[in-house]
Order: C-alpha cells, then structure tokens, then sequence
C-alpha cells in the first residue's frame, strides 16, 4: 500500500513481497513503485505508479494560452480538463497551441509527443517535464 501526505510518501508490504521504490520527493516531482510478487498467488498487482500533476500556475498559463489561441471570451470555462477538440479547437489550432507553448515556455515540443496532448493537462504536465529536463 502506497500513502502520500504533503511530502511525506510511504510504501508498505507485508513481508511475503519484495519492494523496490524509487522515489524523487522535490517540489513534488513523479515517482514510482514496483511490487514483485513473492506469494499469494491470488494477488495480481505487479506495478504501482504515481505521479504528480503539473503546477496550478503551469495550467493557469496554458488555459490563457488556449483562450488566445482559440480566441474565446476570458470568461470561457477552460480548466486542466478541457479538452482542446471540445473548446473547438480542429488540428490546425493544435499545432498553433503548441506553438503558442513552446514560445511561451521556452521548449521544444517534438511530434510524437505533441500528438499526445489532448487536454490543457496533459499540455500542462508535458511541458514541465520538458522545463525539469532543460534544466
């Protein structure tokens, strides 16, 4: 079982498993948890992952990112869910919200992960990583 409070993160498992976790608790940043099955045969959890989601002030940026890119109203309801096909947005504006976010942010989005962003969370989240890696 994995808990987390604030910055303290804690894995427990009876003592039939082993347990190997990495954990990198800074700002909190992702970590990850894997469990092998030593016993209980009915068990089937092999893996456990978490991780974080980006910064209320990352999203916040991307929301008015998208709101200028899609020129909607300010007051238009655009939160880390929305998702940019539901806002209106066709791949041409995906391709120009990218854009507005690697200019913005100070990165280079590549294709292939571009062509994951379907949220302003997932656009949020992306480029933090992508901060955290530059730096």
């Amino acid at each position: 079982m994995a808990s987390s409070i604030g910055a303290i993160t804690s894995v427990s498992a009876p003592s039939s498993f082993s347990c190997k976790a990495t954990t990198k608790i800074s700002s909190l940043k992702p970590f990850s948890v894997s469990l092998q099955r030593k016993s209980l045969p009915s068990l089937r959890l092999r893996s456990l992952r978490v991780s974080c989601v980006a910064k209320p002030e990352t999203v916040d940026k991307v929301c008015e990112i998208v709101r200028k890119q899609l020129a909607l109203p300010a007051d238009s309801a655009v939160t880390g869910e929305s998702k940019f096909s539901t806002l209106g947005a066709d791949s041409l504006d995906t391709v120009e919200i990218v854009m507005g976010l690697e200019e913005a942010f100070g990165i280079c989005v590549e294709e292939e992960s571009a062509q994951t962003i379907a949220t302003v969370q997932d656009a949020a989240d992306l480029i933090e990583k992508l901060c955290e890696t530059k730096a």
